[in-house]
């Protein structure tokens, strides 16, 4: 039998799920719809870092687009973030016109970082 300090933390993919439901405007209450369990099984998982089954595990990471990796190799750069992923995933709803304006927006960042590290 495994001790208890060896089991994962679940408390930061918790906090992740929850940002990433607020994010998106959703309630606990829909989110919990949509992957059919009880709200207060997602209230422990995001506020208490509750262990959830892999069935649901997979459910919210799919759901809210969470790398795992982040939770999992912390010591390790993830190919793609969390925030990374989403971003992407809202990409995909833009057209062309709206990719450019998204690409010049990116570009005046990086120029804006680049002459401030001057």
């Amino acid at each position: 039998m495994r001790n208890k300090e060896d089991l994962y933390n679940f408390q930061a993919f918790g906090q992740a799920i929850k940002s990433a439901r607020l994010k998106q405007g959703m309630t606990r209450d829909e989110a919990a719809g949509i992957i059919h369990i009880d709200p207060r099984y997602l209230t422990n998982i995001e506020n208490k870092g509750q262990h959830p089954s892999l069935h649901i595990f997979y459910k919210l990471v799919t759901l809210f687009d969470i790398s795992v990796d982040q939770f999992f190799y912390p010591d390790s750069a993830p190919n793609k973030s969390t925030r990374r992923r989403q971003l992407d995933n809202a990409l995909d709803a833009f057209n062309d016109n709206d990719l450019i304006i998204m690409e010049a927006t990116a570009d005046g960042i990086k120029k804006a970082k680049d002459e401030t590290e001057i």
